[in-house]
């Protein structure tokens, strides 16, 4: 049974002016529950995690100033959100959702986390309405419990995983491949172990192309035990913070492409949604069910 995370907090409210992104995470169960894909049974509620899960990835320093909220207004004002306890409970719970379902993973050969792919977090900071990096920890997480060894992190959002490339530099056991928009933020990039930058409004046939070189190449390069989806629709060309020139079709043919090419390897994937930021909404929602939809007929 395809297992997917999902809290009510992941709808947490916000000021006025960053209400949108967060409707998604109300819509999209509704959704899919609505259209037949899944039933309350494929979703599972996370909880808020042990410190130490959470410490395998950031410092001790950096939590205790989230959880106190005495974070110095730099550092706040690069997350973007405005810091509370209730977000940083909802940021824990995320990471919680993305430990559990990579064990389902383990058992099902794929697992989903409603939202996640916060991999703007750094080992030290935030950045980008991102404090925790949730697949950073979900893969420490299963090294620790020696469920995995060797780990690849797939990152299609299109911004680059510019704080997962820092936790995991020089860090053989897990390798790191960001393609994203060589003009979209982050405009100083870190280095992941593959970064591959796409021009603006890089079509469905560039971009698609590229993928079906890149990724078998890195399966049989790297053998890993574990696949870590990052699997955001900003590069969707109606995206407001994207810059790519994507169909919803090229899109859905791009996690097909993903999610077949682990099943065909038996390697077992954890996806994580990423961003999505369409004016339509109808959009924004129907682009991350492709992704569940596709879940569904592959693995089940």
């Amino acid at each position: 049974m395809l297992k997917i995370a999902y809290h009510p907090i992941y709808k947490h409210p916000l000021p006025e002016g960053h209400r949108f992104p967060m409707l998604k995470y109300e819509l999209l169960p509704e959704q899919l529950i609505y259209e037949g894909t899944c039933t309350k049974a494929n979703f599972f509620k996370p909880e808020i995690p042990k410190d130490n899960h959470i410490l395998r990835v950031h410092t001790k320093d950096y939590l205790k100033d989230l959880k106190q909220l005495t974070l110095n207004k730099r550092a706040a004002r690069k997350i973007g959100f405005p810091l509370s306890d209730t977000l940083v409970e909802r940021e824990v719970i995320i990471a919680d959702g993305t430990i559990k379902a990579s064990t389902f993973a383990l058992t099902h050969g794929i697992a989903m986390n409603i939202a996640g792919g916060t991999h703007h977090a750094y080992s030290n900071r935030g950045e980008a309405f991102c404090l925790l990096n949730d697949q950073a920890i979900g893969a420490r997480y299963l090294q620790h419990q020696k469920l995995a060894n060797k780990i690849l992190i797939v990152d299609l959002d299109v911004h680059q995983g510019n704080g997962t490339a820092e936790i995991f530099q020089d860090d053989p056991s897990v390798f790191t491949f960001s393609m994203h928009g060589k003009a979209n933020y982050p405009f100083k990039k870190e280095h992941s172990d593959l970064d591959i930058a796409l021009e603006t409004n890089t079509n469905d046939k560039d971009y698609l192309n590229i993928l079906y070189d890149v990724l078998p190449k890195l399966i049989t390069q790297e053998q890993p035990d574990f696949v870590y989806y990052l699997c955001g629709v900003d590069v969707i060309a109606s995206d407001k913070l994207g810059k790519l020139g994507m169909s919803l079709e090229g899109c859905k043919q791009r996690d097909e492409y993903v999610l077949k090419t682990c099943q065909s390897n038996h390697i077992p994937i954890m996806c994580s949604m990423g961003g999505g930021y369409s004016p339509d909404i109808k959009i924004i929602v129907e682009a991350h069910a492709n992704t569940f939809r596709l879940a569904q007929e592959i693995f089940f």
